[in-house]
């Protein structure tokens, strides 16, 4: 983790994105503690690789002690952490910006800081997405698109605000926040960003921004996976989608850098470094 911003671009092989991903999901909680994973065969098809990709990914996890291999065809979680709960309670509440591009492992990011901390997370795809759904069919669109001018100057505002409402009232009731989002537009937006600094400093709350940096073959990676219908636009060509964002982006002003490349340090342990810096002001 960087801050306030950085950059690492190192091309991985498919075993180290795959490990990565999966790596992600057990510490974000997505796969529980003694839950048995699937076959080999059925992993590659998932990830869309090869039975020895898999494999290697494996070895991986298993040297990291993350998966444990009970015998031949049965390979098991192991995540005792998971099971343990605590609650930061700062002096004021914090509110945490969390935003990427599709793929970059923010909503992955999310989790992994609410199971530390204890802080409720705020997901704008998942408090929004069904009511989008139907918002756009409503108004004959696809309920997947993510690309019209109907979505983004319509819909799209309206998500944004139901989010930053919802994460408002939680700091009305003195409650820390983390907030997850691609945030592109705002965070590409000055007065955006000072508005909203200014909002929460009023509320007696401390902002934070946090931008999750990812390489676009490892994002691919994980969209492939994930196989969410809003992202079929984006894997109907990749190279052109990745043509038009830019991967050297960085909000302004301060902010916090979480590298999620398939080669950086594991994202528990920049998230925990991510927790002390957020706290740095806390007396001791």
């Amino acid at each position: 983790m960087t801050s306030p911003h950085g950059r690492t671009e190192r091309p991985e092989a498919r075993h180290q994105q795959v490990a990565r991903n999966i790596r992600n999901e057990i510490e974000a909680g997505r796969l529980v503690h003694g839950t048995a994973l699937p076959s080999t065969r059925k992993l590659a098809e998932e990830w869309g690789v090869s039975v020895f990709t898999i494999t290697e990914a494996m070895k991986v996890l298993a040297e990291e002690g993350l998966v444990i291999n009970e015998s031949r065809s049965k390979r098991v979680v192991n995540a005792p952490d998971q099971l343990r709960r605590s609650e930061v309670r700062p002096q004021r509440p914090r509110v945490i910006l969390i935003g990427g591009y599709a793929g970059s492992g923010k909503t992955e990011l999310g989790r992994i800081l609410a199971r530390e901390t204890g802080w409720p997370m705020l997901d704008k795809d998942t408090l929004t997405r069904p009511v989008v759904e139907a918002a756009l069919e409503t108004l004959g669109q696809s309920p997947h698109d993510r690309e019209s001018q109907t979505y983004l100057n319509t819909i799209r505002p309206r998500e944004y605000e139901a989010l930053q409402d919802a994460a408002s009232e939680n700091v009305q009731c003195g409650n820390s926040v983390i907030v997850t989002a691609p945030f592109i537009r705002e965070f590409n937006d000055p007065a955006w960003m000072a508005r909203t600094r200014a909002y929460y400093e009023a509320a007696k709350a401390i902002p934070t921004v946090v931008w999750v940096y990812c390489d676009g073959d490892t994002m691919l990676t994980y969209v492939r996976r994930r196989g969410a219908a809003r992202d079929a636009f984006k894997l109907a060509d990749w190279d052109r989608y990745l043509s038009g964002i830019n991967l050297d982006f960085r909000p302004p002003g301060e902010h916090f850098v979480v590298d999620n490349c398939a080669s950086s340090r594991p994202l528990q342990e920049q998230a925990k470094e991510l927790v002390k810096g957020i706290l740095a002001d806390e007396a001791p």
